[in-house]
């Protein structure tokens, strides 16, 4: 798994992290038990603070995609959509799907994008089974 950030970004390093971690376990480069990098190495190979990795994995965590331990690291957890899961992403999707139609996009280009995208990580998942 390659990891970018961009320091010029509107967007926090922590969420850049949060955010490529989260597509490469959609993506199926990360699976069930695959252990991500110790939080000191990260920071140190992207020239960050530490805690910058380590609010990117907290949220993993508290989003239930990674388990933190002391003994083992931060691991992918199995997949699991949690009680509030669906109403959380539904908040986050109308967020974006607003954001898409405030900057006039039309719904026709904001529904196949939304496909391909979707596709994207279905046919990737695919192609990875055995």
């Amino acid at each position: 798994m390659i990891l970018k950030v961009d320091l010029d970004s509107e967007v926090p390093i922590y969420q850049q992290l949060r955010d490529q971690i989260v597509e490469a376990i959609a993506e199926g480069v990360l699976t069930e038990g695959s252990a991500l990098p110790a939080t000191r190495t990260l920071a140190a190979d992207f020239g960050i603070n530490f805690h910058t990795v380590n609010k990117a994995y907290d949220l993993l965590r508290q989003q239930g995609l990674i388990r933190l331990s002391r003994k083992t690291g931060a691991v992918v957890v199995p997949a699991v959509a949690g009680p509030p899961f669906p109403s959380e992403w539904t908040a986050r999707a109308r967020t974006l799907l607003a954001e898409a139609v405030a900057r006039g996009l039309p719904a026709d280009e904001v529904l196949q994008t939304c496909r391909s995208v979707l596709d994207s990580f279905v046919t990737t998942q695919r192609q990875k089974m055995p």
